[in-house]
């Protein structure tokens, strides 16, 4: 049973603002180092030629990483293969929550885009979207956190009759930013923590809690296109992820503050690297693609395709034949011959063949994630 003096507490410091001052040098010099490199990824991000390839791509990133955090683990090649046959029978049901998981980022992006500004319905349609029902806010108590150790209950989200008036508040600071004066980096730190500790929803709290991170920065800015995703650099140092979490609200001290404050910087400084680093390969690679095409094979080459090759690095030939409005063995043709250069690799699943841009794939599942490790 935790006493009235706790859960007193617990509501206080799910209410925003905060008090604490988060202009510290630390944090100060953090915000810097930040802002640089989410400005470096922006400009990088702006010259690639087909945006919607790249942000689906990172898209589909996020949703796998995110949902590893929840312990839902697939691969890229399952994904892939499952976009380009979405009527395969073994489709795996990990990888089924994965490809929700993207629908709800590409939905929130869409509704955001159109409003410019962040409701309460826009979030629940996002939460819906992953668990593939309509249950809302919460209308039962939530699952308290247990110290595994002494069995003792650390923290428990508020009730449900909270939770109106708190989402309420939640989302006064999202959009309306006179209502506090902070950096807003700092802020999407916050703001963070402050969902994560509501919890309104019976389920899918933590991913629709990451999907807003990338919406605030839409809001205030800081991106142009929703390219920047937290959710790796989590993965990676989950054990101090939730460690922080935890310190704010056993103590809600300006130490702890802090950390959970340069914790999170740190990550929208380390992922700034490498998603840049990413879409610099990607880059690289389309316009290698680009010109080797049109060099060696100008009678159906053109941008069209390049974008089918790079929205679907595990492609077949209907989708080739529907997006560039060809026949079936002209598709078939094209296929064949940029397997033959080596820009594609033919393989078999089942029934049915599929085309793989296997540079793409190695590119994404080699990236340097060691950069993401904290050392603490």
């Amino acid at each position: 049973m935790v006493c009235a003096r706790y859960c007193l507490r617990v509501r206080t410091m799910n209410k925003l603002p905060v008090s604490f001052n988060f202009e510290t040098t630390e944090i100060l010099k953090k915000l810097i180092a930040a802002h640089r490199e989410l400005a470096l990824l922006n400009g990088i991000c702006a010259s690639i030629p087909n945006q919607a390839v790249l942000v689906h791509t990172l898209a589909l990133q996020e949703a796998k990483d995110s949902s590893e955090i929840e312990n839902i683990i697939t691969t890229h090649a399952d994904i892939y293969t499952a976009i380009a046959n979405p009527e395969f029978s073994e489709i795996k049901t990990a990888t089924k929550e994965v490809l929700h998981y993207v629908d709800a980022i590409m939905r929130g992006y869409h509704i955001y885009s159109q409003r410019k500004i962040l409701s309460l319905s826009c979030i629940e349609e996002i939460q819906a979207t992953i668990e593939c029902n309509n249950a809302g806010l919460r209308k039962l108590p939530g699952t308290a956190l247990v110290n595994d150790r002494t069995n003792e209950i650390v923290y428990e989200p508020p009730m449900p009759d909270e939770l109106p008036a708190l989402m309420d508040n939640f989302l006064l600071y999202f959009n309306d930013d006179s209502a506090w004066e902070a950096d807003p980096l700092v802020k999407m730190a916050i703001l963070h923590y402050q969902f994560e500790s509501i919890h309104p929803f019976y389920d899918g709290n933590g991913r629709t809690g990451r999907i807003l991170n990338i919406l605030y920065l839409l809001h205030e800015g800081l991106l142009d296109y929703p390219v920047l995703y937290l959710s790796r650099y989590i993965n990676i140092n989950k054990g101090l992820y939730y460690r922080y979490l935890q310190s704010v609200r056993d103590s809600g001290s300006a130490e702890q503050w802090e950390k959970y404050v340069l914790f999170m910087l740190e990550g929208v400084i380390r992922t700034s690297r490498l998603t840049r680093d990413l879409v610099t390969s990607l880059k690289t690679m389309m316009m290698e693609y680009k010109h080797r095409i049109r060099d060696n094979h100008p009678s159906f080459y053109s941008q069209d395709l390049i974008n089918v090759l790079f929205s679907y690095p595990y492609s077949r030939i209907g989708i080739l034949k529907e997006k560039l409005g060809v026949s079936y063995l002209t598709a078939r043709k094209y296929l064949d011959i940029l397997t033959s250069d080596n820009l594609l690799a033919k393989i078999r699943i089942g029934r049915d063949s599929y085309y793989v841009n296997v540079s793409m794939m190695e590119t994404l599942t080699d990236l340097d994630t060691d950069s993401l490790k904290v050392d603490h």
